[in-house]
């Protein structure tokens, strides 16, 4: 079976328990960089306490310009004062406010790296039951999305509401100490009016956005589906039918968008009428006091600064609160996926396998099932003795490439054991297993890379001569030196630019170049034509001496060398032996080898 539609395994229920659990998970990828978060909100701190004495100075300002004119005094006063006091302050606040970013990116772009490193090699450590399953597209769109994520999160929070609510502090103690208490509870009743508004607000329209993320997410897989299927949209002429597709999604995700703008535009307006209304209250009460005599001019003006200091941060908070919201949601998505559990794990204190040259690979009584209701292997037993090949044939569906699945360890067995060298595979480091096997598969898939690239993928690190004679054993290397840039050739996306033949020798040949104790050819030979087919046929046979292989065939005529032959059917075993003794039998081998020699 080639595909399963099986479902995903679900996700842990404990994983997640809200916005505060997930800043709790994020908060020691930041503690990494300690040093660089205490310096950080020291200097945020020092850029708020010079940002409330812009207001302050500028009140003994105005004030000390009572000076009567023509008074000598005031030239060295006043514009001394105004230009060095004002401009020392304002220069630091803006000093701190860059050195404090200077100092946390480190931080921020190191917790990014951290999570989406180990998100990356979370995805590789999941079962194949889960890759056949996802769709690439949205799941991509998540990881990017929860990167760009902890960035927002950290600049909005950090940046934006962490140092408003101490301007915020700062402003209200003044007030309280300097005035009278009635400045300090106007700004307090305005402020708590002003977030609980646009908290609900934000909250009743934050299933707009989430919809809309849904939308953009679906719009985005279908292209990318389509975009990777370009071939098949061609062979059938479904052009107008994806477009027709993806426009449904772009339509969804226009109207999303404008309820998302419509409740934007209503939280924007309820916002000014709260400060709008605060800001006049503020002032004709300040007003009232220099008339009164109990304020001073300077007193009005500082007052008037401090509120413009206050409500032009507070014009964004609702697309901070929004903006944060999202960012808690997109990171959560990434780590949902982070917690999705691991179907094929290493058993605690998993030793690696131990092999001292080609091992014997065994199947004793194993079963296995994608879906319960749907046996897929019943009860097979075989042994391939250490440096012998060993064949596997029969009609499609009868579970012989899930035989090398499970060699792989993709899937684990429900019944039964695989042994190789006597140890159980699942008692051992998986990834040892993978390392002492090697396949070329049926479907080859190349990385959108060069020639080179997908040759060397088998050992990272290996010589360009090293590559080049698995390339010249592959049956490949006339090939590639007659394309204009040789081993530097490009082959597409999937490897789509060479053909199937071509493809599936630069699968050889990587897996020539691994040269691992123990081989699995899944219809190695089946995109080529006669010629190259036999002559690949014997390297194959030439390597795979000394070699443990498993040959997974649909032409009998590749195998009749094999040291035996299993016939599968239905997930069964029927026959066994090699090709003397099966031709002899005149059974289902016997009928099979007359039928394709009739056809050839």
């Amino acid at each position: 079976m080639r595909h399963h539609g099986e479902s995903s395994p679900p996700v842990p229920s404990a994983q997640r328990s809200g916005d505060w659990h997930t800043l709790s998970r994020l908060l020691p990828y930041l503690w990494q960089y300690k040093w660089r978060v205490i310096i950080a909100l020291a200097l945020m701190v020092g850029a708020k306490l010079a940002n409330v004495s812009v207001p302050l100075l500028l009140k003994e300002l105005i004030d000390a310009m009572s000076i009567r004119p023509g008074d000598p005094k005031l030239v060295l006063v006043v514009p001394a004062s105004l230009l060095l006091g004002y401009g020392a302050l304002r220069l630091m606040t803006s000093a701190f406010t860059e050195l404090r970013e200077l100092v946390f990116a480190k931080a921020t772009q190191g917790a990014a790296r951290s999570i989406a490193l180990q998100t990356f090699e979370h995805l590789h450590a999941l079962s194949l039951r889960f890759h056949l399953a996802r769709q690439t597209g949205g799941m991509t769109r998540d990881i990017e999305r929860g990167v760009r994520g902890i960035e927002s999160l950290i600049s909005y929070s950090l940046y934006s509401i962490v140092p408003t609510l101490i301007e915020v502090g700062l402003v209200l103690t003044i007030l309280a100490v300097k005035f009278d208490v009635w400045f300090a509870w106007i700004t307090v009743a305005a402020l708590s009016l002003y977030i609980l508004f646009t908290v609900r607000i934000t909250e009743w329209r934050t299933k707009y956005r989430r919809q809309a993320n849904e939308f953009d997410s679906a719009a985005h897989t279908k292209a990318v589906d389509s975009l990777l299927n370009y071939e098949t949209v061609k062979y059938f002429g479904n052009e107008a039918f994806e477009a027709r597709r993806y426009d449904e999604s772009l339509e969804r995700l226009r109207r999303s968008r404008l309820k998302a703008q419509t409740s934007l535009s209503l939280l924007n307006t309820g916002q000014q009428l709260i400060i709008a209304t605060a800001l006049v209250a503020m002032l004709w009460r300040a007003t009232q006091g220099v008339v009164d005599g109990r304020m001073t001019l300077g007193d009005l003006v500082m007052i008037n600064a401090f509120m413009i200091q206050l409500y032009i941060p507070l014009n964004f908070l609702g697309v901070l609160y929004r903006e944060i919201k999202q960012s808690l949601t997109d990171l959560d998505k990434m780590f949902t996926l982070m917690d999705r559990e691991r179907e094929i794990a290493d058993v605690p204190g998993a030793l690696p396998l131990a092999l001292g040259g080609a091992p014997d690979v065994v199947f004793d009584r194993v079963s296995f099932a994608y879906e319960s209701d749907r046996p897929i292997l019943q009860d097979i037993s075989f042994t391939i003795p250490a440096g012998k090949t060993v064949a596997v044939v029969g009609p499609s569906g009868s579970g012989k490439s899930t035989l090398a699945r499970l060699m792989f360890r993709f899937y684990d067995v429900q019944q039964g054991t695989i042994r190789m060298a006597g140890q159980d595979i699942k008692q051992v480091q998986q990834a040892t297993v993978r390392q002492a096997l090697g396949i070329v598969p049926q479907d080859t898939v190349l990385f959108n890379d060069t020639v080179a690239y997908n040759i060397a993928y088998g050992r990272p690190g290996a010589s360009q001569a090293e590559i080049e004679g698995a390339a010249k054993a592959a049956r490949i290397h006339d090939f590639i030196a007659s394309t204009p840039k040789g081993y530097e050739t490009s082959v597409g996306e999937r490897g789509l630019k060479l053909s199937g033949g071509e493809k599936q020798r630069v699968a050889i040949a990587r897996t020539l170049l691994k040269d691992p104790p123990i081989l699995v050819f899944d219809e190695a030979t089946s995109a080529l034509d006669s010629a190259n087919e036999r002559a690949i046929q014997a390297e194959l046979a030439g390597v795979s001496q000394n070699k443990t292989t498993l040959v997974i065939a649909h032409r009998l005529s590749t195998v009749v060398d094999a040291h035996e032959i299993l016939v599968m059917e239905a997930g069964r075993i029927i026959e066994r032996g090699n090709h003397a003794a099966l031709l002899a039998l005149q059974g289902r081998y016997a009928s099979m080898w007359a039928l394709q020699q009739s056809a050839d």
